[in-house]
């Protein structure tokens, strides 16, 4: 039993290395020069935000933040396959080149970690992180992102330290399938399993991890 909800996990949370190849050849430097221009105002300078509903881009993973870009930007004849007005106007502009260096930028930035704010819900939140709730076939957020939530290179987002606003918000979209720019849909069957109880815990949980 313990193999087949082990083999469940890896079967929801696999999904292919994109972008391996650019992020060995990435420029950082000019990775920053774009983001002073274009990032700074909403994800701060350095990519520690300091707006709650805007993600902290610090310490992300390259490969994650190219492809977010890369989902907001429009392809000819087609929508974007994430929807946002801001950040499609912002990625418009850039190259995949620029996409590449300006992820590496923000990558090498160290994240300003924060503490979890609801002692209450400290348990529970924990709770689902390290092992989901296998009555509901809902896994381990650990399984995918790490018990630290540093994520894993080429594969799962970075997500320790994230503003739970912003945590909350992505979950409740893939729940509604207001977002749907996930590999196999792996986040939207997930999301779909839990109650905004457990969003938030689980979301509160993350702001305090490092």
């Amino acid at each position: 039993m313990k193999r087949a909800w082990a083999l469940l996990i890896f079967a929801i949370c696999a999904c292919p290395p994109a972008g391996a190849e650019l992020a060995t050849k990435a420029d950082s430097a000019k990775g920053q020069s774009i983001a002073n221009k274009i990032c700074a105002a909403c994800h701060g300078a350095d990519g520690n935000s300091a707006i709650p509903t805007n993600p902290k881009l610090a310490g992300q993973i390259s490969e994650y933040i190219q492809k977010q870009l890369a989902n907001f930007k429009p392809g000819p004849g087609k929508e974007a396959e994430r929807k946002n007005p801001i950040m499609g106007g912002m990625a418009a502009s850039l190259s995949a080149d620029d996409m590449r260096d300006v992820a590496a930028y923000f990558a090498a930035q160290r994240t300003k970690p924060g503490t979890a704010r609801h002692q209450d819900t400290l348990a529970f939140g924990r709770r689902i992180w390290r092992g989901g709730d296998a009555s509901k076939g809902l896994p381990a957020c650990a399984a995918c992102h790490g018990a630290s939530g540093a994520g894993l290179p080429m594969q799962y987002p970075r997500l320790a330290g994230q503003y739970p606003e912003y945590v909350e918000a992505q979950l409740k979209a893939f729940r509604s399938g207001e977002r749907t720019n996930d590999p196999n849909k792996m986040m939207e069957a997930i999301a779909s399993k839990m109650s905004d109880p457990e969003i938030r815990a689980v979301a509160d949980y993350i702001f305090g991890l490092r």
